[in-house]
């Protein structure tokens, strides 16, 4: 099979390349499906750098959706040819998402009414917005600032907690202004003045923070709007390298991902109520463009790269 894989640590635009590959076999508790999409996401940069740990080689895509040609002996609530979605294991095998075939220690079926390309954007996106929350406690009153309300994390923690009864001010840029506002977020223009238009928005009280895009020197100015409690704000972009005493996710070594509210969100996003959107789709062939255009930061949505179609 084809597939991206690194077989040593770097930059990806010069480790990763596009190889022929044995098709991995699925171990007792796990399946392996033809991969029709995989979404990018910044965490396969992070995985080309070595910053996780695991085997060489490897390969990037954690979020896929496709149908199952094969399960291993333990696995009974699936079958060949059922559609579903979920997160390759990407330590185990040198291959991930971003290939033709995958293996999944994690999934869930792909509902009535959600395709196979929407199915393939939520994974990665629902649990680290519902992890992230979790950990802030973020629920219903509370008043909630999500500075990087135009990334897809950020999009679908401004639904998750808009649903939980949160009040939710939202900075981002145009991109997403609309879809936002219609979610019921109050909008606001990233960047310089933040914290003083947030407080002109709520009238200086705002009970969390949630960092879900770059903003260098801003911890500081997000510890003042919640009363100076570091621990009210959460960051998934900055690690704390300052010692402020802020939360952060994404390194802890008992990390516990929430993949149990994947199937939640599927049916939600089946009904039209939770959307990750999609930007633009690739075809194998077009993995640089669609790794060049992720990394840039100005993708506007999901990328998908659909390993099973010749012409995206």
């Amino acid at each position: 099979m084809r597939a991206l894989r690194f077989d040593s640590h770097g930059e990806w635009s010069e480790v990763l390349h596009l190889v022929d590959a044995p098709v991995p076999a699925p171990g007792a508790n796990q399946i392996r499906i033809k991969v029709h999409a995989c979404a990018l996401n910044p965490m396969d940069w992070v995985l080309c750098l070595g910053l996780m740990p695991g085997p060489l080689p490897g390969g990037i895509g954690l979020d896929v959706s496709g149908t199952v040609e094969a399960v291993g002996e333990e696995v009974t609530n699936v079958k060949v040819g059922d559609s579903v979605f979920g997160v390759p294991d990407y330590l185990g095998f040198p291959t991930a998402g971003v290939a033709e075939s995958a293996v999944l220690s994690v999934w869930e079926p792909v509902p009535a009414g959600l395709d196979v390309l929407a199915a393939a954007t939520l994974p990665m996106a629902a649990e680290t917005a519902t992890r992230s929350l979790d950990l802030l406690g973020v629920s219903s009153g509370q008043t909630l600032l999500v500075n990087g309300g135009g990334t897809m994390v950020g999009f679908a923690a401004a639904q998750i907690a808009l649903a939980r009864g949160a009040r939710v001010i939202a900075a981002a840029g145009k991109t997403f202004e609309k879809e936002l506002r219609g979610f019921g977020a109050e909008v606001t223009p990233y960047g310089e003045g933040l914290v003083e238009r947030v407080r002109e928005i709520t009238g200086g009280k705002v009970d969390r923070v949630l960092q879900t895009a770059l903003a260098p020197g801003q911890l500081h100015n997000f510890i003042k709007i919640v009363d100076g409690e570091p621990n009210h704000v959460m960051s998934i972009t900055d690690f704390d390298d300052e010692g402020l005493g802020i939360k952060t996710t994404g390194r802890e070594e008992d990390l516990v991902p929430r993949y149990d509210v994947l199937s939640s969100y599927a049916q939600l996003a089946a009904e039209g109520r939770f959307v990750i959107p999609v930007a633009r789709t690739f075809s194998l062939d077009q993995w640089r463009e669609a790794l060049e255009l992720c990394h840039s930061g100005h993708a506007r949505g999901k990328l998908l790269i659909l390993p099973a179609s010749s012409i995206a």
